[in-house]
């Protein structure tokens, strides 16, 4: 990203696909990666990390979660309560089962 605009609108479709996950499933950084990817050309999943990081609290960031299916721990148990609340499958080891879970992210209409 070289300008403060293509950032702008990185961070913004990706919090768009953030939010596009229906209650009770989730999405990787990766899935959104691609998603965005395929329409700015550019970014990968640890950007989409970042971007969670840094404006993702307004969405549903429980819901974006790591290709094995885990948060980071510093976020696990406030995302385990959010699994339950929604019916989120999880795994036994907690983690969600994203064979069950997974929903593939949309950027809906601009």
């Amino acid at each position: 990203m070289t300008t403060e605009e293509e950032r702008e609108l990185y961070a913004e479709l990706v919090l768009r696909c953030a939010e596009s996950v229906p209650r009770g499933r989730v999405t990787t950084y990766g899935a959104i990666a691609d998603v965005v990817g395929e329409r700015l050309g550019r970014g990968g999943p640890r950007l989409v990390g970042n971007v969670m990081a840094t404006h993702g609290a307004a969405v549903p960031w429980w819901r974006v979660v790591r290709a094995d299916g885990s948060l980071p721990p510093s976020h696990d148990e406030e995302a385990r309560q959010a699994y339950l609340e929604e019916g989120t499958p999880l795994r036994p080891n907690g983690s969600v089962d994203l064979t069950r879970a997974f929903s593939a992210p949309r950027l809906g209409a601009q």
